[in-house]
């Protein structure tokens, strides 16, 4: 075997470089500190495989240099600075290291939490700093007894939630996603009502950054809690509306904030700076010694094995060359993992099975695709952390069933794929097929009929099927400034119908509450992609 090239694109610890320096089979360059543009252009047309971290975008113009790149390691979780769909297109594998640096994030959010309670960075500097000893000024209060709302009890969440019962606190999680014995099982109380964790003493969150969970802590939210709560944030910035938890700690709502992340770093010149009462650090939730060995090695063991085309460890994406799959079969694969995030996102709760349906020649192709569908459901609630080659270890993790069915090809369609998706809340069913060979459609949920383009934000509106209904929800929409893209309906035969309404623009609580107040509504939920 011909040795591979594997371009280190960032700084990594030690660790990971002696390991890829020392495989006799790989040839290393470590171009770390080259300028980006002589990376660009000189450097990353040598390599087989790259390890970057967020100093480095994988975008256009690196996709354009990667001649000879099969594969693209994040050596990291998040992967905001990878064009992960232009990678696709071009068969480049990105894979990143999700759990390496959990327990750094764990211990970070526990520093935040002790520090805001005891107020440890302010006394330090007094003294330090201005030479002060005034012990009265720094009373704090005790974790013991105090009531820790958890948002999100995953990798990470359920750590801190454990550690916070060794310090004698009552901690409660909130994550709809999660089977309750996951929290129950270490004393620890699950809620599915949101009100429980507002009325808590000290709020952490602990979700991916998507569509669901940006801004999900707002102005309303804050206004619900107690006088005096605690809020940390050691997750993904933009997860509490920023300039509403400004507020809330100017006017003493909040006493104190715990943040490591901001919506747009560097913040330095953040206004949150500008105020007494918040501890902040600059994302540090990986940096820790232990952390940052972890991930270099993990990379680089997940370079090499897929330079080597052992396996692609992680892999968030899947790559599909024209030559080894008929042509027909990608658009389905991209169908049924969209048609398992938008039944995630309007079914959300604790997932208990997924059913993948296909009819006709598709179906030969039914365990790839029962891998983009899981991955399709599952990325809502999981994020990072699921790709095509754990998908279906997590859902057997969580105790998910995956069902795979074969339907005879009766529906007039030529091929036609499907998802059941069964939550603790209920069942909801989609099929698509594709027309013309690209053009994927949404053509039945639940029992209504429909020809939907998957594609941008979706407002579901199930209502009793009485006149003047369209109407009113076009004027809705109009007057919370969103455009009307498209518009489809389906009925019914029980006098009911379901329109699903692609607009331009962010849905906000209020324009669902407006719906959900219409006499005729039945329901009503929204979809992103």
């Amino acid at each position: 075997m011909s040795k591979k090239t594997i371009v280190v694109c960032d700084h990594i610890h030690q660790s990971g470089l002696d390991i890829l320096a020392n495989d006799s089979q790989i040839e290393l360059i470590n171009a770390a500190d080259e300028p980006k543009e002589k990376l660009i252009s000189e450097i990353i047309p040598l390599a087989d495989v790259a390890i970057t971290r967020s100093s480095t975008d994988v975008d256009d113009a690196f996709l354009a240099s990667a001649k000879k790149i099969t594969a693209v390691v994040r050596a990291g979780v998040g992967v905001d600075n990878v064009d992960i769909d232009g990678a696709s297109k071009q068969g480049i594998v990105i894979m990143n290291v999700p759990t390496a640096n959990t327990i750094a994030a764990v211990e970070l959010t526990m520093a935040h939490l002790l520090s805001c309670v005891r107020k440890f960075p302010y006394a330090h500097n007094n003294l330090k700093i201005d030479r002060v000893w005034r012990r009265q000024d720094w009373y704090g209060t005790e974790l013991k007894d105090k009531k820790l709302g958890i948002i999100g009890f995953g990798n990470i969440g359920s750590r801190v939630g454990k550690r916070a019962k060794a310090f004698e606190m009552n901690v409660v999680a909130f994550d709809p996603y999660i089977d309750s014995s996951k929290a129950t099982n270490f004393d620890i109380d699950y809620t599915t009502d949101f009100a429980d964790i507002l009325s808590c003493d000290i709020i952490t969150i602990h979700t991916p950054k998507n569509s669901e969970t940006i801004g999900m802590i707002g102005a309303d939210e804050i206004a619900k809690m107690k006088d005096g709560v605690i809020l940390i944030n050691c997750a993904r910035g933009g997860l509490y509306n920023e300039e509403a938890l400004l507020e809330g700690l100017t006017s003493g709502k909040i006493a104190m904030a715990g943040i490591d992340v901001f919506n747009k770093e560097p913040a330095t010149a953040h206004p949150l700076l500008d105020i007494d009462n918040i501890i902040v650090t600059p994302h540090l939730g990986a940096n820790t010694k232990e952390s940052q060995r972890n991930i270099a090695i993990q990379a680089a063991e997940n370079a090499i094995s897929s330079a080597k085309g052992i396996s692609y460890p992680n892999a968030l994406n899947l790559p599909i060359k024209e030559n080894e799959l008929p042509n027909f079969v990608r658009p389905y694969l991209e169908l049924i993992q969209k048609i398992g995030h938008i039944s995630a996102q309007v079914n959300r709760g604790a997932i208990k099975s997924i059913k993948i349906i296909a009819e006709g020649d598709i179906s030969d192709y039914l365990e790839s695709m029962g891998t983009f569908a899981t991955v399709g459901v599952l990325s809502e609630s999981v994020g990072d952390h699921i790709n095509y080659v754990n998908a279906e270890f997590v859902a057997e993790d969580r105790s998910i069933e995956l069902i795979k069915e074969v339907k005879p090809n009766n529906s007039g369609f030529t091929n036609k794929v499907g998802i059941k998706l069964t939550t603790d809340r209920g069942v909801i069913s989609i099929a698509g097929t594709v027309f013309d060979d690209t053009q994927q459609r949404i053509i039945e949920i639940d029992n209504y009929l429909l020809d939907v383009e998957p594609k941008g934000t979706m407002i579901l509106f199930r209502n009793t099927d009485t006149p003047g209904v369209i109407g009113d929800v076009g004027r809705i929409i109009a007057e919370h400034n969103l455009n009307i893209s498209d518009f489809r309906l389906g009925r019914d035969n029980e006098q009911q119908a379901l329109a699903v309404v692609r607009v331009d623009g962010k849905i906000e609580k209020a324009l669902l509450e407006e719906l959900s107040a219409l006499d005729a509504c039945v329901s009503v939920s929204y979809t992103t992609l």
